[in-house]
């Protein structure tokens, strides 16, 4: 009698110890009973009776999924090449079991197809210009196709937008002669300007005495200051005849004579 207590004792315990599963803290468990959903089981040990119960676990910690290179062409005929990070959490396991088959592999694909209209929909600059925008566009429409899986999308971040090598050479040129007509721009606003102050200080320097003549010594300083300078000044020619006739002689006058001749009569 003993021997067949003990053999019970050791069969229950066998048939109790394969029962009992353990669902960690970050996980969910869809227990199953005759084929049929019966209950969510919560962490801790539970039990699941074999043969007539059977359970899946599902993660429910936040996934990042990271989409394939897709490539598309935008509103404006521009072939680009994109991928992307999406990140989801499961909300609700028993959906995520029930309502699809393979979640990851469903919300990859759906990814992938919102990611590529959306970039239909949009131009290349939109597209390079408003890419926090596309992102959320993106992320709100596959929150939405996945609510029935029990599935939140928390954020979509577009990765890299790939153009083609002639498409950047061209937005290259673009944006260079964007920098050159600022350039001029600017260029020309700095000759107006200069010549508002110079008319300034022309009309200021003609109503004092003077005052040409000290910005000129002052100017002649500024560049005597470095000896390697030339200083060439451009003289009247009236000027030059003026000192030419200081050098030459003087022709006699009447009155030279006349008081040359009243000389020799004296002596």
């Amino acid at each position: 009698m003993e021997g067949l207590i003990v053999l019970l004792i050791i069969v229950l315990i066998c048939l109790i110890l394969p029962s009992v599963k353990q669902i960690n803290e970050y996980e969910r468990g869809i227990k199953f009973t005759l084929g049929k959903f019966s209950s969510i089981m919560n962490p801790g040990w539970n039990i699941v009776i074999p043969i007539f119960q059977s359970y899946s676990k599902v993660d429910i910690r936040t996934k990042a999924v990271d989409v394939p290179e897709q490539e598309a062409i935008t509103r404006d005929n521009v072939s680009v090449k994109i991928n992307a990070v999406i990140y989801y959490k499961i909300f609700d396991a028993s959906k995520s079991i029930l309502a699809v088959e393979n979640y990851f592999y469903a919300v990859s694909q759906l990814a992938q197809t919102t990611m590529r209209n959306a970039v239909g929909a949009v131009s290349l600059d939109e597209l390079l210009g408003e890419r926090e925008k596309i992102s959320t566009e993106i992320c709100n429409i596959i929150d939405q196709a996945t609510d029935p899986w029990g599935i939140k999308v928390e954020n979509v971040e577009l990765k890299d937008i790939s153009l083609p090598e002639e498409m950047k050479r061209v937005i290259a040129k673009a944006a260079e002669a964007e920098r050159e007509k600022m350039a001029v721009i600017t260029k020309a606003a700095g000759e107006v300007e200069a010549s508002l102050n110079l008319a300034k200080a022309a009309d200021t320097m003609s109503k004092v005495p003077g005052a040409l003549h000290l910005r000129t010594l002052a100017t002649i300083n500024d560049v005597s200051s470095d000896q390697s300078n030339t200083i060439i000044f451009a003289l009247p020619i009236e000027v030059l005849r003026a000192f030419e006739r200081s050098g030459e002689p003087k022709s006699p006058t009447l009155e030279d004579i006349a008081r040359v001749i009243e000389m020799k009569d004296r002596h």
